[in-house]
């Protein structure tokens, strides 16, 4: 997991290929103009999805991990808390291949983070978390990027 500054993404290009292609579609488009639903960047391999998510406490939030691709979240309006385990501590559950998705609804997380508009997080394939922890609805970007 990655927490860090919206100013800061371009450091971390060297992580994924992809991530150069997030940086440049984040310089060119107002995300906070772009309709809800998915931005098709690179086909499949690179998205955003741009959603109004409902506001949940750390007790309803549902710890999540993905297998095939890597989450680039970032709150649009308001604070966001992510819950946050190691993937290996997580126990086994059923994969949803089509949604790319495991979740683990009575896990709870070891730490939590908090981003604000202006900010990121990283989740990669290692990363459990639990995202959408605010008081409010939640408008977001996230990056969907080929692991």
């Amino acid at each position: 997991m990655i927490v860090d500054s919206l100013k800061n993404l371009e450091k971390y290009v060297v992580l994924n290929p992809l991530y150069k292609d997030v940086v440049e579609f984040i310089k060119n488009n107002d995300l906070n103009a772009l309709p809800e639903g998915k931005t098709f960047i690179k086909g499949d391999d690179l998205f955003v999805n741009i959603q109004i998510a409902k506001g949940k406490t750390r007790d309803e939030a549902v710890m999540e991990t993905h297998n095939k691709m890597i989450d680039i979240q970032l709150p649009l309006d308001v604070e966001e808390e992510y819950g946050y385990i190691v993937r290996e501590d997580l126990p086994e559950a059923e994969y949803n291949a089509e949604k790319d998705i495991t979740k683990y609804p009575n896990v709870k997380a070891l730490c939590y983070v908090k981003a604000k508009p202006g900010m990121f997080c990283i989740f990669d394939t290692q990363d459990g978390h639990a995202p959408c922890v605010a008081p409010t609805a939640i408008k977001k970007a996230i990056f969907k990027v080929k692991a």
